[in-house]
């Protein structure tokens, strides 16, 4: 995890001020901290075009995760909601509850924003929902200044925000 922590110190700001981009938020995980069993670098893109993220992908900007990390699933969720305080960027930890979306007879009724509540201590910087139709799954994040009182769990991570590029 230090190469990854080194790699965002060196490197984090190169996406600050991307074309198209709304925010990146580079988190990671790290095994014996806030509940993780587990290792993990998984950065956070919000797009605001498509045409930012066409860019990013395939005008040489991913090359350097291609090289370091080899080909990556890149996991695609549709904005349902996106609220960021104007403190936004003084974010440290997000948690992300990750859910499925059942089966019903109508989505008219349904509402995401009342299933992952997530209760953690400190204010919320920033309250984001996505989901994909394609799996039918979503994931709510909460990003706070403070690390909030939550534990990890099946369907709970928590993640430490090593920098956030607006």
């Amino acid at each position: 995890m230090g190469i990854i922590r080194n790699r965002v110190q060196e490197n984090g700001m190169k996406t600050d001020g991307f074309n198209g981009l709304d925010f990146k938020a580079y988190l990671i995980t790290e095994a014996g901290k806030n509940g993780q069993t587990y290792n993990s670098y998984a950065p956070f893109y919000m797009w605001n075009t498509h045409e930012g993220m066409n860019t990013f992908l395939f005008h040489g900007y991913y090359d350097n995760i291609l090289d370091s990390f080899g080909w990556q699933q890149i996991q695609i969720g549709v904005p349902l909601v996106l609220d960021l305080d104007p403190d936004f960027s003084n974010s440290q930890y997000v948690v992300e509850y990750a859910g499925r979306i059942a089966e019903t007879p109508s989505l008219a009724s349904h509402s995401l924003l009342e299933i992952a509540d997530v209760e953690g201590s400190g204010e919320c910087l920033g309250n984001v929902v996505v989901y994909n139709p394609d799996k039918w799954g979503y994931s709510h994040f909460r990003f706070f200044e403070e690390k909030p009182d939550v534990e990890a769990s099946d369907h709970l991570t928590v993640y430490e925000i090593l920098h956030i590029s607006r």
